[in-house]
């Protein structure tokens, strides 16, 4: 049953999350290219600065949770069930969809949102499989 529901909800919930990455919540084009390739610092420096808790918290961990539900990929595409080629095609499209947010200027090429989101796939991919395990899928 879950399986079938995630099968079917799946493709909007890309459709909405690549909306939400170039359109939405306040989304505007950028004068200039922008990239910020720092490693975790541009994070720490974020969470460091004057920006509203509330704000920290739905950035840094909306960059995760947003990206769980891409974990469970296997369910649709058996190959998807390993880790490994899970690892390697969502890492493939997310640095698309950043290069596209860079070139379009719809957004800022950032590492970090490449860490986080991939680290919500992975905990998306132990849930899906804890959950593989328990109801034997």
């Amino acid at each position: 049953m879950l399986k079938k529901i995630y099968k079917i909800i799946i493709v909007p919930y890309s459709l909405l999350l690549l909306y939400l990455m170039f359109l939405g919540m306040g989304r505007f084009q950028y004068e200039e290219n922008l990239i910020t390739i720092e490693p975790v610092f541009s994070t720490i420096k974020f969470i460091q600065g004057p920006n509203k808790t509330i704000d920290i918290v739905t950035i840094v961990l909306g960059n995760i949770i947003m990206f769980i539900p891409f974990g469970f990929l296997g369910w649709m595409i058996p190959e998807l069930k390993k880790l490994k080629p899970l690892m390697f095609g969502f890492i493939s499209c997310i640095l698309i969809v950043e290069a596209l947010q860079y070139f379009t200027r719809m957004g800022i090429f950032e590492v970090d949102d490449i860490i986080l989101n991939t680290f919500g796939v992975y905990l998306g991919w132990i849930l899906c499989s804890a959950i593989d395990k328990r109801f034997n899928y």
